[in-house]
């Protein structure tokens, strides 16, 4: 497995397009990847088997990789069954990142078994969580990171102001690898991060989202009066 030093302190970018955007591009999401890693990020969150594999040819930066898939019934959906994390291994992602709240998954699978899973691939395993609970309970089940991805994503948490500084804090008490993720939409806000108690920060959006960037910009679209 690899070590985590090399992200310590570090921008991590997630890569990763809206479905139907003419950005969700294999070959586009694997350029952005590497323009990410050329220019200072110490690794990429990449969802999708097509994209991970070309993102794999491409950087040999660090990958969190991630599977969003649905199953009726059940509300987690970032790698939530043991044929997505296989499916994310065989890919090369040195990371495999899933669902760690405490809502149930398919086939009931538990946090522990998923992360035995991911650690027989060779893999670390990174807990997405919404809640302090979420974290302890992940770390105790032997995740090796936990992050804020889901806080303020869950019925539990909905509303909660982001970047979950807050959250942050208390995860820096548990020992161990703390991601802050979601919501981060400016330097200042990962030094912010840092400053909290994280070991490394994800941005997303903010960098590599140009759907959401354009409509940013495109609006207002009338002129204001004179």
């Amino acid at each position: 497995m690899m070590s985590l030093d090399g992200l310590r302190s570090g921008l991590i970018v997630s890569v990763q397009a809206w479905p139907g955007s003419a950005i969700d591009d294999p070959q586009v999401i694997a350029a952005m990847a590497q323009a990410a890693a050329q220019n200072g990020a110490v690794g990429v969150r990449v969802a999708g088997v097509a994209h991970l594999r070309a993102v794999r040819a491409r950087v040999q930066t660090p990958i969190i990789g991630i599977i969003k898939r649905e199953y009726a019934g059940f509300a987690p959906y970032i790698t939530p069954t043991l044929d997505d994390v296989a499916a994310i291994a065989d890919c090369g992602a040195e990371i495999v990142a899933f669902d760690a709240t405490r809502r149930r998954r398919p086939g009931d699978l538990s946090t522990d078994v998923l992360v035995a899973a991911i650690h027989r691939r060779g893999a670390l395993a990174m807990a997405d969580c919404a809640t302090f609970d979420d974290m302890r309970a992940a770390r105790a089940d032997g995740a090796d990171i936990v992050a804020t991805t889901l806080c303020g994503y869950t019925d539990e948490t909905k509303g909660q102001s982001l970047p979950a500084l807050a959250l942050v804090r208390r995860a820096a008490e548990l020992g161990t690898f703390v991601i802050c993720e979601g919501g981060v939409k400016a330097p200042a806000q990962v030094r912010e991060a840092l400053d909290a108690g994280a070991d490394a920060v994800v941005v997303g959006t903010a960098i590599t989202n140009v759907d959401w960037l354009v409509r940013e910009f495109a609006v207002p679209t009338t002129k204001s009066p004179r």
